[in-house]
């Protein structure tokens, strides 16, 4: 038996390639859509793909299974209940698919979705499993959330969680292996830790949903401090339900040059700048979404940029610009019209606008604060941090929250953004300057810089 585990650490995912040593046959477990690393995985180690099993209707990224059945001829498998509009195997509870001596065994898991399936591993003759492939049904040190449908369907869809790992998944032996799909990271999970694989015994000892007293318990648990998630997460079910556009590779990005970009931009194309805060600050142009490559750009575009938006680049190198269309083809950005040739450089040598945002240290601005006109602060982390520390008299709004609340400043007022370091204080001010707000600073090294130089904190 070989399990591979491919990591995107900015969605806090896993996808795995699994496959029988005897016979060389294997499958792809809940692959993203940019499918060439599973591909070239499995030919450098010379296996033949035969499926591609998804373990529910993903809110976080597009499924790369169509993807590899037109490009592998591999089959799809998915529960029957996901009732996919394209061809596939559809998988009923305790349903077997052979892979040469392994037998991947179906479990129906409902909670984090309806259509929810789990995978058990068995090898030729043994009687026990040797691993479980729980999606988002069990995973380290909790499950995944249950509230991304609705409020109508959340505690309904916790009680089935808690028969899912209760009534089947915490049956197995202590040693079974978990390779759960959701883990760190990833805005579809409930508490996380590092680690992306555990075993049923570790969890029974340690999960707070496994320990919880009983079915009442587990539902609190399960609904108690769930953090907000990105707004992209409403289309992704329905586009994985009826099969994502393909793709047939990662699409290439065409060269635009400052006047080609500025025209596009006077007819509504977004600019999405992916460059890092210090790059961006120093200058930008005007109305661009400024969210660096490792903020990352695969959560925070989802959260601010209106879903379908099409976009123009601006990445200065090649593995930049890769990396940028992987990252946004994943989560169904796929309108991406070009780059802009040249980069800030070309732009400001065209004669084209550009905006600058300074920058101040933690020391300047305690001093700006004991004078009049004193700037506002805002902290744009997530509620869990600003909950445990802040900087006194700042006011807080999470960035992905920036696009249409109200701050209490009028738009010429000076205003200090920040967040843990720098990322997304960038896509703060982004926002803020595509609403209008002009005198815009960011803290430098945001609350880390604050911590370290020994400040006062509130609570």
């Amino acid at each position: 038996m070989f399990i591979n585990q491919f990591v995107d650490e900015g969605l806090g995912n896993s996808s795995f390639l699994i496959a029988s040593e005897e016979t060389g046959l294997a499958a792809v477990l809940d692959p993203q859509r940019d499918v060439d690393r599973y591909l070239q995985t499995a030919e450098g180690l010379g296996l033949r793909l035969v499926y591609s099993l998804d373990t529910h209707l993903h809110n976080d990224f597009i499924s790369g299974s169509r993807e590899l059945a037109a490009q592998a001829g591999v089959q799809v498998c998915a529960s029957a209940e996901a009732e996919l509009g394209f061809e596939h195997l559809p998988l009923q509870d305790n349903q077997v698919i052979q892979l040469g001596d392994l037998s991947f065994r179906v479990l129906t898991t409902p909670g984090h979705t309806p259509e929810h399936i789990s995978f058990s591993l068995t090898e030729a003759g043994k009687k026990a499993p040797s691993a479980l492939f729980t999606g988002g049904a069990l995973m380290v040190g909790g499950a995944a959330r249950t509230d991304l449908l609705g409020a109508t369907q959340t505690e309904p869809l916790a009680h089935d969680l808690y028969r899912s790992i209760h009534h089947k998944l915490l049956h197995f032996p202590d040693d079974v292996a978990i390779y759960p799909t959701h883990g760190a990271g990833s805005f579809c999970a409930a508490p996380a830790v590092a680690e992306r694989s555990t075993t049923i015994g570790r969890e029974r000892a340690w999960n707070p949903l496994a320990k919880a007293l009983d079915e009442v318990d587990f539902v609190r648990r399960a609904l108690s401090d769930l953090p907000s998630y990105p707004a992209y997460f409403k289309h992704l079910r329905r586009i994985n339900q009826s099969g994502p556009p393909l793709l047939g590779g990662v699409p290439p990005l065409k060269p635009l040059s400052p006047q080609a970009v500025a025209q596009a931009m006077a007819q509504s194309i977004a600019i999405l700048d992916t460059r890092s805060p210090h790059e961006f600050t120093a200058g930008h142009t005007p109305t661009s979404f400024g969210i660096p490559l490792g903020a990352p750009l695969i959560t925070w575009a989802g959260w601010v940029i209106p879903f379908g938006t099409p976009l123009i680049l601006i990445a200065d190198q090649p593995a930049q610009r890769e990396e940028a269309t992987r990252q946004l083809i994943r989560i169904g950005y796929d309108d991406l019209r070009g780059y802009l040739e040249g980069g800030l450089p070309a732009w400001e040598a065209a004669g084209l606008p550009v905006r600058r945002i300074p920058r101040v240290s933690v020391e300047e601005l305690v001093r700006r604060l004991e004078k009049a006109n004193a700037p506002l602060v805002l902290d744009v982390r997530f509620e869990s941090e600003w909950r445990a520390g802040h900087i006194p008299g700042a006011i807080h709004i999470e960035a992905g929250r920036l696009t249409d609340e109200d701050l209490p400043a009028l738009k010429d007022h000076p205003l200090v953004v920040h967040c843990g370091h720098s990322d997304r204080s960038t896509v703060g001010i982004s926002l803020l300057e595509r609403r209008g707000y002009k005198n815009l600073a960011l803290l430098e090294g945001g609350m880390s810089a604050w911590r370290s130089a020994g400040y006062a904190l509130a609570s």
